[in-house]
């Protein structure tokens, strides 16, 4: 039946026509899990014992027409949303035995709609990182050749989607850590406008960049649990009451599209953009061409100056963020401490990996005293610049096109020791987190045999017609069909 291969929407129907259970669907995945995820590496947890009670509980609404679309369907979510009695680990070793007492908003709505959470997945530590090789448990790898990172920091969920070892999984994207696994891995990911989804129960990176939103195979089905999600949440005071309810309508005319107009920055398109990349997107633009899109070059002057603003503030907010992990409320704690300063430091040094303290100490550097306003203050209006680029481009185009990483995958160890290199990685995402901006990446092609994202950006609160242009071209196209040759198997 290639159950694996199926979308969202297939697999509702197969549950609601009774062909398939509930039950015998998180067991069909978690088998697929057990199989072939010695390769990847892309789960921490995997609770059969939950999976099973929430399938139960999902066969029963079917049985009882009290379910919705999403009853049944499996999911996996990036192991930074806080699951009530379930391990969380934030890919820390800090966090290695913490179990939550309470669900995350975006757990929680999804529990209530009926879908089944089959396990956690694997991340760079606390969401820190382009590879996801910073993490306590070991790299994930990507499941189109697994010599390559899938990307970060949602990278283990992104190789489990890639894998067909869960139909959809959650992520988070601070800096593009949605996106850039989602091309790395040949998949759609939406980051949604800041404060559209709830990140109460989120475990904080940097609490102004982060926003969470879904991994999956196609716009359809990042449409689906995007409708779930969204929303204010009184528990998070950064949720924003503007965001509409009603549910996303994917179609859209031909005399609608005749009146979008699409802008290509040229600061995207330069030398510091593999050319083949750049090649890739320009064909999946002529597709776009014939069907009816104009597009005209624009620019965002500011662009160069997103890497070290982004990485100032992002730094500046974990360093804060952070605090918390002390040895006395939870987590990780030192043994035999002598004091109170020795329970700090050493449960600190124990707990932290490299990256994250890494980051930490650019942060509190920032934040001191004498260099605040150097450095985090300047930032800040760096971020505004880049903002008021955007909302000038804006005025001109409908939406932005761009590329999601200057490169495909890179091999695992390839720059874990050139900083610069790694946080480049993010240099076409970063600026829609500084904006606040929503944007998808879609799978517009290959390069040498490993799949190359694209951007779809748009102004606040677009998520709608970000998936429906991504979802026109994916009626189009087969890239998001495509699936890693090792994993095309029952």
């Amino acid at each position: 039946m290639d159950i694996y291969k199926k979308s969202i929407t297939e697999l509702s129907e197969l549950l609601n026509k009774k062909i398939l259970s509930s039950v015998e669907m998180a067991n069909y995945f978690i088998k697929r899990i057990n199989s072939f995820d010695s390769k990847l590496n892309s789960f921490i947890t995997v609770d059969e014992e939950h999976s099973k009670k929430q399938a139960l509980y999902a066969d029963s609404l079917i049985a009882k027409k009290q379910n919705t679309f999403l009853t049944g369907i499996p999911i996996a979510h990036k192991d930074l949303f806080s699951t009530k009695n379930i391990l969380t680990t934030c890919g820390s070793k800090m966090l290695e035995n913490y179990i939550p007492p309470f669900d995350a908003t975006i757990v929680c709505k999804l529990n209530n709609a009926g879908m089944v959470t089959i396990g956690k997945t694997n991340m760079d530590e606390f969401a820190m990182g382009s590879s996801s090789e910073s993490s306590y448990f070991g790299s994930v790898q990507n499941p189109w050749n697994i010599v390559k990172v899938p990307g970060g920091s949602s990278g283990g969920s992104a190789s489990a989607v890639a894998a067909r070892l869960t139909p959809v999984a959650t992520g988070s994207d601070t800096g593009g850590s949605i996106r850039q696994p989602a091309s790395f891995c040949g998949l759609t990911g939406l980051k949604p406008t800041y404060g559209s989804v709830s990140r109460y129960g989120m475990i904080a990176y940097a609490s102004s960049l982060d926003q969470c939103g879904p991994i999956a195979k196609n716009a359809e089905d990042c449409a689906l649990i995007f409708d779930e999600i969204k929303g204010y949440d009184h528990n998070d005071i950064t949720s924003n009451h503007e965001v509409k309810q009603e549910k996303i309508n994917l179609q859209i005319s031909k005399d609608e599209v005749k009146k979008i107009t699409i802008g290509i920055p040229k600061e995207y398109f330069s030398k510091d953009l593999d050319k083949n990349i750049s090649d890739v997107i320009f064909q999946a633009v002529e597709i776009f061409k014939k069907l009816g899109f104009k597009f005209q070059e624009i620019s965002l002057p500011q662009h160069n100056l997103t890497i070290p603003a982004y990485y100032i503030i992002a730094s500046a907010e974990a360093s804060s963020n952070l605090s918390r992990y002390d040895g006395i409320k939870f987590g990780h704690r030192c043994n035999n401490p002598k004091n109170l300063e020795d329970l700090y430091l050493r449960t600190r040094k124990e707990g932290f990996g490299r990256e994250v303290k890494k980051r930490i100490m650019i942060g509190a550097y920032a934040l001191s005293a004498g260099y605040y306003d150097e450095y985090y203050m300047r930032a800040l209006k760096i971020r505004r610049l880049i903002r008021d680029n955007f909302i000038s481009a804006f005025d001109k185009v409908d939406y932005i096109f761009a590329p999601t990483s200057p490169s495909t995958a890179f091999n695992i160890g390839e720059k874990t020791s050139n900083a610069l290199e790694m946080y480049l990685s993010d240099i076409y995402t970063t600026p829609v987190n500084l904006a606040g901006l929503p944007a998808a990446s879609i799978p517009v092609g290959f390069n040498d045999s490993l799949p190359v994202g694209m951007q779809i950006i748009g102004n606040y609160f677009s998520e709608e017609k970000i998936l429906q242009i991504a979802n026109i071209f994916q009626k189009e196209t087969d890239w998001h069909l495509k699936i890693p040759k090792e994993f095309d198997n029952e």
